[in-house]
């Protein structure tokens, strides 16, 4: 019996998708003005895990991860680089999904960009303007806050008070409005300002919070299962989304919320001016190995906070090498034929240790947990030699049902041999002496799939096995 804890409803339910078999769920994505960084991608690996095991559980589904593609920083930072937001974007949206396959993280069926889906978001404008739930000041439109009760439901965070700036993207004293805490559903753009768009209230581009709203509604439907995200975005996002979908449909937005914790470094925030900010290929470029990174990230249950470490993930790297070695071992080894049907009960009992700690609010340690056990009880049986041909094709079996949802094991890779690699790194020498760049990048590629990176230093080219 599948159970999340509900951040709407503070409670740990069981999961019962509206619709039979089908689950609807949306995810919110990244803000594309530069590379994601770690504590973006423990959202994302959450949200990879999530779908898997729901897929895993036999649920048809159906998974939206938006792109936010546009936003005040966006437009600033294409300013400033001289480019239109669509041209400052690509590089970051290409950069982003070469990061994502990397992760292992699963492509979801729908990834809407906000850019493409401006026409939604003015119609529930509309509705909103029409039904009094929303007003405007100055060209913009604001949502007024005090006609929709139910406002901060889901953040629980009492609006007795003014809590104008609680989050550092709430929309300030910039614009004009009714009451501090009212938000901005569409922003009145400069005549020279070139990101705008053309609406029946005016011209100009939307706020944040009404983004998600329209994809979500466009593609889910005005009622959905799932809505997931970080923490971080709980308040002001999610509790805006709700007040504006809710406040225009007259329908529940999203019946289960589920918010992955915060990600620290070294026990500190992380920060470009600590010096302890990195992003996913910051950590590539260190050596380590996407997999490893993987499974750090889903290594503490998302509900919790993580504490990330390079101790931890050089454990984390030797941890995916214990593992891969001991498929490798299982799948070669010199087994007679037969069953040990007391190894069998033992390894089929980890796979319900499995589920039933995933089941329980998706609780990673306990489940990797039941896979490390697998690997103790089945290493010590070839050890006795006990262990038999048929037990390896149902450990091969259970296995292969823990990676379908982890994605840590990847696939089996042939050996590559030293003199192999070294021929490899001299003609990569060859191809970056003659300017032939594609082919260097070429060979750094392929060698880092079969496991081997390169780490170039001013007295030569290393290299290490992942």
């Amino acid at each position: 019996m599948l159970k999340f804890h509900n951040t709407l409803t503070n409670n740990l339910e069981e999961f019962q998708p509206l619709d039979g078999n089908d689950v609807k769920m949306y995810v919110c994505g990244p803000t594309v003005w530069s590379f994601a960084h770690i504590g973006n991608f423990r959202t994302f690996v959450f949200g990879d895990v999530l779908r898997r095991y729901l897929k895993y559980k036999g649920y048809n589904l159906t998974h939206v991860f938006n792109l936010t593609d546009v936003d005040d920083r966006i437009i600033n930072e294409a300013k400033k680089a001289g480019k239109t937001i669509d041209e400052f974007t690509a590089p970051f949206i290409e950069a982003f999904w070469e990061d994502f396959d990397a992760l292992g993280l699963e492509r979801p069926e729908i990834a809407p960009r906000a850019t493409q889906h401006v026409a939604e978001m003015i119609q529930i404008i509309e509705t909103l303007l029409e039904n009094g739930r929303a007003y405007e000041s100055d060209g913009s439109i604001y949502y007024r806050i005090a006609a929709f009760p139910d406002y901060g439901k889901l953040s629980k965070i009492n609006f007795a008070g003014n809590v104008s700036g609680a989050s550092g993207r709430v929309d300030t004293d910039k614009y004009d409005k009714e009451n501090a805490n009212d938000f901005a559903l569409w922003k009145l753009v400069d005549a020279d300002e070139p990101t705008g768009w053309d609406a029946s209230f005016g011209r100009g581009r939307p706020g944040w919070h009404i983004e998600c709203s329209a994809m979500a509604i466009k593609y889910l439907g005005e009622t959905f299962d799932l809505h997931a995200g970080g923490v971080d975005l709980k308040f002001p996002h999610h509790e805006n989304e709700i007040a504006q979908s809710e406040g225009a449909t007259g329908k529940q937005f999203a019946k289960v919320w589920l918010h992955s914790e915060h990600l620290k470094v070294e026990g500190e925030t992380m920060s470009k001016t600590a010096g302890n900010y990195f992003t996913f290929r910051d950590l590539i470029e260190k050596g380590y190995a996407a997999t490893a990174i993987r499974y750090l990230l889903f290594s503490v249950p998302y509900h919790k906070q993580l504490n990330f470490t390079f101790e931890t993930l050089d454990g984390a790297e030797q941890t995916i090498a214990r593992l891969r070695d001991f498929r490798k071992r299982l799948q070669e080894a010199n087994l007679p034929d037969g069953i040990n049907t007391d190894l069998e009960g033992k390894v089929r009992g980890f796979l319900a240790d499995f589920e039933t700690a995933m089941d329980d609010n998706l609780n990673t340690s306990v489940a990797l947990a039941a896979l490390h056990n697998l690997v103790r009880e089945t290493n010590t049986a070839m050890a006795h030699e006990v262990a038999c041909t048929e037990d390896r094709s149902l450990i091969l079996h259970i296995i292969d049902k823990f990676e379908a949802v982890f994605g840590i094991f990847g696939e089996p890779q042939e050996e590559i041999l030293d003199s192999e690699i070294e021929n490899l790194i001299e003609e990569r020498r060859a191809a970056r002496r003659n300017r032939n760049f594609a082919r260097s990048d070429e060979i750094r590629d392929l060698l880092s799939e079969k496991g081997i990176v390169l780490e170039d230093t001013k007295d030569g080219v290393r290299w290490k096995r992942k």
